[in-house]
């Protein structure tokens, strides 16, 4: 085996490597924190803080095609697709000066919305042929018959809920 041939290699394997240890599948959510701090420093002005996380989202199997006796097409011919991911931690939480015009009265406001898992399914194509199977008391000629065409309705399914304070 040639030195290129040997270098070749094993980069393809390095890079299958790091592919395979940076997987995104591993995680639900990747955490982000907003940095407002340069702001707070040059302006010179509370800013709130802010953290969440991103969600990754997982693509699942499509639907299974099926076959049904005296149909030329399978049902659905365009499957619906499952993707999956999780919305992640979100924390905000900014100063409010001032609440009832005194400044005694200073407060925090902040919003929590915890985590919750989201679950999405892509639409889908139901399309009947416009001919039957060949039919043996027509000479085998199919018969012509209305075309059907249908749309799956895609749908989206969670419980994201949120707690808004006032301190």
């Amino acid at each position: 085996m040639k030195m290129t041939a040997r270098g070749s290699l094993a980069a393809l394997m390095t890079c299958m490597a790091a592919a395979g240890a940076a997987s995104p599948a591993l995680a639900d959510s990747v955490p982000v924190g907003v940095p407002l701090d340069a702001v707070e420093t040059s302006l010179g002005v509370d800013t709130p803080r802010v953290a969440t996380g991103v969600p990754v989202p997982i693509v699942g199997a499509p639907e299974v095609p099926r076959h049904h006796t005296g149909d030329l097409l399978p049902t659905p011919l365009l499957p619906s697709i499952p993707v999956g991911a999780e919305l992640g931690h979100t924390g905000i939480s900014s100063p409010v000066p001032n609440l009832l015009g005194r400044p005694e009265t200073d407060g925090e406001g902040s919003l929590d919305a915890p985590a919750t898992n989201l679950l999405a399914r892509t639409g889908g194509v139901v399309v009947g042929a416009p001919l039957t199977m060949p039919d043996g008391r027509n000479f085998g000629v199919p018969n012509l018959v209305a075309p059907k065409l249908g749309v799956i309705t895609p749908e989206l399914t969670g419980t994201p809920s949120a707690l808004l304070g006032l301190r």
